[in-house]
């Protein structure tokens, strides 16, 4: 095996300084010193050479003066409306090599309303929406209550509460309202969905015609798709509320969300989900890795909520790592195979 010099690009939780008047959980989507550690360990581990590059503002610099051969990326980006694709559009500037998604990807799986928008269009089960600027729009008719309202371009939870859920139009206008001036950005409504909330994780990318299978790891089309999680909320702190105050807890704290992996399912139900699962992935173009969320309607339908296309990697914490480890997955294959699978893209393996 070829000895890498390996950048992981991070923004790490204790660098970012949040902006003032930033609400409560404004860095929850920041990385813990501890995934950054796990992940150049393992690739040490792994016969590489790993190094650390903060995704800020001196990334142009740091990262053309090192010039590794490829970059494990998992920065979120600072600021903006498209900051999960500021590291993928400065590397590929530079021609380097990363981990992950492109930068359109990146910069439309930001976006629930867009990403919801593509898989509506592409025929796949996504509850109906609506994008507020303003909080005195017009409320769609095909919308009806309840409704659920949330930040259009957040993660980890953020800006989800006991008030998110509406059930009247003074709610519905007031809480989009508060979306919109606490994170400085659109609200999302969509229709409520009151049943079981799952997830799932992938890794892979399509084969192309003629290329050879990489293991038996993969299926037939080029992907590993691990078993679906359930994310239980009934016995939490605020029940089927999953927001980043349950997403800190501990994996099974009393408290905070229980995670059964695999969850208990109908086969044909398990095979919907995961078979919509890599067309949600595939109608993104996204690459090697991601999660993806669905909730059940209340006729028990599964519906597509939104992706992950840098999904947590924080051991024995992050979904993606818990799910692996359910599966019987180390933490150093998954990360071994991520990275082979973009060594493979830019015919480095």
């Amino acid at each position: 095996m070829t000895r890498l010099r390996i950048a992981v690009v991070a923004n790490r939780k204790h660098s970012v300084k949040a902006e003032a008047g930033a609400p409560p959980d404004a860095l929850a989507e920041y990385d813990a010193e501890e995934t950054v550690e796990s992940i150049q360990n393992t690739l040490r581990g792994l016969g590489h050479d790993p190094f650390f590059l903060e995704a800020d503002e001196t990334f142009l610099d740091t990262v053309r003066a090192s010039r590794p051969d490829i970059c494990f990326n998992i920065a979120e980006g600072l600021r903006g409306d498209a900051r999960e694709s500021h590291v993928p559009a400065v590397l590929e500037l530079l021609s380097i090599p990363y981990t992950g998604s492109k930068v359109l990807t990146h910069a439309i799986s930001l976006d629930k309303a867009v990403t919801k928008q593509i898989w509506r269009d592409a025929g796949l089960p996504t509850a109906p929406f609506q994008r507020f600027t303003h909080a005195d729009e017009p409320l769609d008719r095909r919308l009806t209550f309840p409704l659920f309202v949330k930040p259009v371009r957040e993660g980890s939870g953020m800006g989800i509460n006991v008030h998110s859920i509406v059930h009247n139009e003074t709610d519905l206008r007031a809480q989009v309202q508060w979306v919109i001036t606490t994170y400085r950005q659109p609200a999302l409504v969509e229709h409520y969905l009151p049943g079981r909330e799952f997830t799932v994780a992938l890794i892979g990318n399509r084969y192309l015609p003629g290329e050879a299978p990489r293991s038996d790891f993969y299926d037939a089309a080029g992907f590993h798709v691990f078993p679906i999680e359930e994310i239980d909320m009934s016995q939490a702190a605020i029940p089927n509320v999953y927001n980043t105050e349950a997403k800190g807890f501990a994996p099974q704290n009393v408290g905070g969300p229980q995670f059964h992996c695999p969850a208990d399912l109908p086969d044909d139900l398990t095979a919907d989900i995961q078979a919509w699962t890599v067309q949600a992935f595939e109608a993104l173009n996204a690459l090697d890795v991601s999660r993806v969320d669905f909730r059940l309607d209340e006729n028990g339908a599964p519906q597509l909520v939104e992706i992950n296309t840098l999904p947590g990697l924080r051991p024995a914490f992050s979904d993606m790592c818990i799910i692996a480890d359910a599966a019987g997955v180390s933490y150093e294959t998954l990360i071994a195979e991520i990275l082979g699978l973009a060594l493979r893209r830019y015919n480095l393996a």
